[in-house]
């Protein structure tokens, strides 16, 4: 999660989104409802937040972490965005559902409100 902040934070989506299962398996669930597929979030991020300073600084605060068997864990957590001039800060909270996918660990389902 110190990863993602980080690439968020110096505006990589694409590193953002290296937590991600790189897959069209992938699901993430948002205010706008159900979307699927890493490249659909990643373009969903894109058009979310366009600029740098639309962007913002990102920070998770993580509540919990329970791992469920050897290969998955569900991560509670809230997240906010601290932006500059008109922008409001946004924050919320997020539940991940992590795998463990050819040796590695990646999201592999977000509901993020």
């Amino acid at each position: 999660m110190a990863q993602q902040e980080a690439a968020w934070n110096r505006g990589d989506l694409e590193g953002f989104m290296s937590a991600y299962w790189k897959s069209d398996s992938v699901l993430f669930v948002g205010s706008r409802g159900p979307s699927y597929g890493w490249q659909t979030t990643l373009d969903n991020y894109k058009k979310g937040y366009p600029t740098p300073e639309e962007m913002g600084a990102l920070t998770f605060d993580i509540q919990d972490l329970e791992p469920i068997g050897l290969d998955h864990a569900v991560m509670l957590g809230s997240w906010r965005l601290d932006r500059t001039g008109d922008l409001d800060t946004l924050a919320g909270w997020f539940s991940l559902v992590w795998a463990r996918k050819d040796h590695e660990w990646v999201i592999v389902r977000d509901h993020s409100s």
